[in-house]
């Protein structure tokens, strides 16, 4: 049978709700007509993508990876079907936590002096691809050393880390800190978008516990609550200055690479303007 963005709509609410019951409710479907659907887009597919030997339902792996391809394609049918792209087309571009720090501001004034015609979107999205194999952005500022499946990248620049902590913190005394001097004390971890894990210290002078959160907001707290230092890049301080946050260079930990990043395949027109403008930006040619 032929597949329909129904079949999608249907895949991605039973993903979200987590329940075949619960997504029916959502979409006003009965249980019945909604096990159809998602049946008969697991034998055009040829892939079971929902495990219902458990209580609690679960995407296999194979569901889990079209997920993210059924969420792109649902995005890019609703972006087309926009009245309002008829009149522009706004070129989205993901971050997770920081955009570009300090070059994010220039880089935004230069789009739109030079592009005035072609809104550019700066969106913040909790997701480890800032939104981008999702289909929520067209490019995204991303950071880490992972390879993405399915994006193609551009390297911009490498940022240093910093340490992040309460104003009170004994370390804030310091001009720089160590890896060692975190030792003995509790880390938050942003396991969602973070670029740190335990990983990064030698395993004798690891902190003594981890704090994990979800997303940027509560890292933020639990720092500045006194729970847990945290540790990221430079460009965090010129997003997110608070009064009872401090920042320290963290001297013996690598840079962190900062790319460009897009999915492979036809792309927003816009995206190679875009990148020759960070070029620029990032090679200070701001004036």
């Amino acid at each position: 049978m032929t597949i329909e963005l129904r079949h999608l709509r249907a895949f991605l609410a039973i993903a979200e709700a987590g329940s075949v019951t619960r997504a029916a409710a959502r979409l006003h479907l009965g249980q019945p007509a909604l096990s159809r659907t998602l049946r008969q887009l697991e034998d055009h597919l040829g892939a079971r993508l929902v495990d219902r030997s458990t209580h609690h339902l679960e995407l296999t792996a194979e569901g889990r990876t079209f997920r993210d391809k059924a969420a792109a394609a649902v995005a890019a049918v609703e972006t087309a079907l926009d009245p309002g792209g008829l009149r522009s087309w706004p070129l989205r571009l993901g971050h997770t936590w920081a955009a570009l720090g300090d070059h994010t501001v220039p880089l935004l004034r230069r789009w739109d002096e030079t592009w005035p015609g072609t809104p550019l979107e700066l969106l913040r999205v909790d997701d480890r691809t800032a939104g981008l194999t999702q289909g929520k952005v067209d490019a995204a500022v991303l950071r880490g050393a992972d390879a993405w499946a399915g994006l193609r990248t551009e390297p911009l620049l490498s940022e240093e880390r910093v340490v992040v902590m309460p104003a009170d913190s004994p370390l804030a005394a310091l001009p720089r800190v160590t890896l060692a001097d975190l030792a003995g004390r509790p880390v938050v971890l942003n396991t969602v978008s973070g670029t740190t894990t335990m990983d990064l210290w030698p395993p004798a002078t690891r902190p003594v516990a981890a704090i994990e959160v979800t997303n940027t907001d509560e890292w933020l707290i639990a720092i500045a609550a006194g729970r847990a230092l945290g540790v990221s890049t430079s460009a965090t301080p010129s997003n997110h200055m608070h009064p009872s946050l401090v920042y320290r260079p963290l001297v013996d930990a690598p840079a962190v690479p900062v790319v460009l990043a897009w999915r492979e395949g036809p792309v927003h027109p816009a995206l190679p303007d875009l990148l020759a403008l960070a070029r620029e930006v990032l090679g200070g040619g701001t004036a």
